[in-house]
């Protein structure tokens, strides 16, 4: 009997998870895949792109995929730019990815229908919110 154990918006993060699992050596399954990616609006109505295990595997893979691994697959884009790697204002080495302009390029886009603004790659601290630039 296959157990869901985890579910995903999109068929590519379902995909990952599975050869993650797959690589550990737990046999996983992807559900509602195809469904999804010829009528992408069901995704919510289906419960999303379930992956799924045997039951006896169950526990092994939900601690497989609750590992975080965000930091070895931290990519640097430039040998001579060092990424941040702790808070220059509390010191905290809870960096997150952040896109700073963001916000303002979207708007531009609703005034313009045309992305006009610069966005730029920065960290956030998780602990007290400084954005870094790099």
């Amino acid at each position: 009997m296959l157990v869901t154990i985890a579910r995903y918006s999109f068929p590519y993060e379902a995909q990952i998870a599975r050869s993650r699992l797959q690589a550990q050596g737990v046999e996983a399954y992807v559900a509602d895949e195809h469904t999804i990616n010829m009528q992408w609006l069901y995704s919510d109505a289906l419960g999303g792109v379930k992956v799924q295990v045997p039951a006896v595997d169950e526990v092994r893979a939900r601690s497989i995929l609750a590992e975080d691994l965000s930091i070895e697959t931290e990519f640097e884009a430039f040998d001579s730019v060092p990424l941040p790697r702790q808070c220059n204002h509390c010191g905290s080495t809870r960096l997150e990815p952040y896109r700073q302009g963001k916000r303002t390029a979207f708007l531009m886009f609703l005034a313009l229908q045309f992305p006009l603004w610069p966005t730029r790659d920065a960290k956030r601290c998780r602990d007290c919110g400084e954005v870094i630039r790099y």
